[in-house]
């Protein structure tokens, strides 16, 4: 989820801790256990740092190692010892289990994204993504805020945000059904298909839709049940060239392919340097596709530079190549 729900989320969540006998009787341990959720609701997001050092190590660790098993056990120890050595007398118990809920509820909502977690490191570096809520979902969010301005009126706590997430699993479920629909519209319409990926917008009716049979991918949208097919690509294997094989090994390039589950493919010879793109097919944006792994190859089969991220015209492509190559 974005930053701002998992701000709300934390919020939430202290209201229901003023059910704790013992954090509604001892100030101390009431400053400490809200500190720990509301930092317990951010921090596992604390690998977006890496953005600043490039797209490719965030693209290749965000949600990752942070979002793990070991780390929804760490988190919440590390945040409760630093919570109660600058709040000396706070119960170690009661601030250590409600960060850990904090932690836990973080990363639990994030595998309902359609960009997913490694939660289930060590274990499996498989992503965790089933695709039903949107990063943002406005109607979670709305409710989030309308049961704290309740809150803040002196409605009950522990009522409110109890009932706020009652009706929130059932917006699951719905969600859940939405999206089998929108899967079986699909199937029907595309009977030769063989990987379909549904993915949330938005928008409650609209869904993003990439599938591929042996011959070709497709790419659409489904506005409620109906489908709508923008693009057709001939689906064929990357060639066996060397640049190519080149490009694979670049660390922008293997992030990419390392993350994208669908992707279609263009060489082009610009000059003496060949031009390796991949484009993934998921993130389809007023008839352009913003996410892409560029590498350009030398004769001698040098990386002269390379790039992936999220670009939304070839201009500012170009423009992130020529600053990199200096």
């Amino acid at each position: 989820m974005d930053t701002g729900t998992h701000i709300v989320m934390g919020v939430a969540i202290s209201g229901i801790a003023l059910a704790d006998p013992v954090i509604a009787t001892d100030t101390t341990t009431l400053y400490a256990a809200v500190g720990g959720i509301v930092i317990g609701s951010l921090i596992p997001d604390v690998d977006t740092v890496l953005k600043l050092r490039n797209n490719a190590v965030y693209i290749r660790h965000h949600r990752g190692i942070t979002h793990s098993m070991p780390a929804v056990v760490l988190w919440p120890i590390l945040l409760t010892l630093f919570l109660t050595l600058i709040l000396p007398g706070a119960n170690v118990f009661h601030v250590w289990a409600w960060t850990f809920l904090a932690v836990f509820l973080h990363v639990f909502v994030d595998i309902f994204n359609a960009y997913g977690t490694q939660a289930l490191r060590p274990f499996s570096q498989k992503w965790v993504a089933i695709g039903v809520i949107n990063t943002f979902d406005p109607i979670i969010f709305i409710l989030h805020v309308f049961a704290i301005a309740l809150w803040s009126l002196n409605f009950n706590p522990l009522i409110t945000f109890i009932s706020l997430y009652i009706i929130i699993f059932f917006y699951y479920l719905l969600r859940f059904a939405v999206k089998g629909a929108v899967k079986h519209a699909v199937a029907n319409r595309l009977p030769d298909a063989t990987e379909i990926i549904i993915s949330p917008t938005i928008r409650f009716f609209q869904w993003r839709i990439v599938a591929s049979s042996k011959k070709h991918h497709y790419v659409g949208r489904a506005y409620g049940r109906a489908i709508t097919i923008y693009d057709r690509f001939n689906r064929e294997p990357i060639p066996d060239f060397p640049e190519v094989q080149v490009a694979l090994e670049d660390p922008n390039v293997k992030s990419f392919t390392d993350f994208s589950p669908i992707y279609r493919w263009e060489i082009t010879k610009i000059g003496e340097i060949c031009e390796v793109r991949l484009i993934d097919l998921r993130y389809r944006s007023n008839d352009y596709y913003p996410f892409v792994a560029v590498a350009h190859i030398d004769e001698d089969l040098n990386v002269l530079n390379s790039y992936t991220g999220w670009i939304f015209s070839e201009e500012k492509l170009n423009k992130k190549l020529k600053f990199i190559s200096h």
